[in-house]
């Protein structure tokens, strides 16, 4: 019923109020001194160091403190899934900017049928604004690694906020690689079609609250049941 209806809507009226929702965006959001690979750069200068100052710090970790590595990355996996289930597709009281800004805006400028930026001047559509990337750090790396350097010792936080910000950084290059166009060169790396084609799927309005919401690799929508194949 929902593809019958979908297919009665011209291409070019489609077209037309895609045009129309993405000139208002960037007229009301991006300003004209915006550049997108700046945005990207500084993304990632800031994780990166991160990253550096924690491997930097670190003081011959055992075997045993390495497997923190594995841990995160599961849960990691689980709170991207979770966030963008929750948070991002249903108003939460407190979170509701990252509704605002995720299902009322980025899922109106990317649809299944148009999930290509025009320029790199859209990059503001995908990546997360400097500020929330600072925002995460303040508010969960930092607690949670005094938290695991008072249970257990420093090279336990240490790792878990190196390993949290790399999986962040790769959240963030997933999900602009898959809005590239389709004759970037990132779409030749073996694999990426697969992972593209999931979200391409998520950005399916009639399923967007209920499939597909791990942006990077779908363990939780597997376990969850939340994940769409087609």
């Amino acid at each position: 019923m929902h593809a019958k209806v979908k297919q009665l809507v011209p291409k070019e009226s489609q077209d037309d109020t895609l045009r129309s929702v993405r000139a208002n965006y960037r007229a009301e959001f991006i300003s004209a001194g915006y550049q997108g690979y700046l945005h990207l750069a500084m993304t990632m200068t800031l994780g990166l160091g991160v990253i550096a100052l924690c491997i930097y710090w670190l003081e011959s970790p055992s075997l045993l403190e390495w497997l923190i590595i594995p841990a995160t990355f599961l849960y990691a996996n689980f709170a991207e899934w979770a966030g963008h289930k929750y948070a991002m597709h249903r108003p939460v009281k407190g979170l509701g900017f990252v509704y605002k800004r995720h299902s009322l805006q980025h899922h109106k400028f990317f649809t299944d049928t148009h999930m290509e930026i025009d320029s790199n001047q859209d990059f503001k559509a995908v990546l997360f604004p400097i500020a929330i990337v600072g925002f995460f750090v303040v508010a969960f790396f930092v607690p949670m690694g005094f938290l695991l350097a008072w249970l257990f010792n420093p090279n336990v936080a240490l790792l878990l906020v190196a390993t949290g910000m790399a999986y962040y950084l790769n959240y963030e290059l997933f999900h602009l690689s898959y809005h590239l166009k389709e004759d970037h060169w990132v779409h030749r790396i073996p694999g990426f079609t697969h992972f593209a084609r999931l979200h391409t799927t998520h950005h399916d309005q009639r399923i967007m609250a209920h499939k597909n919401f791990n942006i990077t690799y779908p363990i939780m929508d597997w376990l969850m049941g939340t994940w769409d194949r087609r």
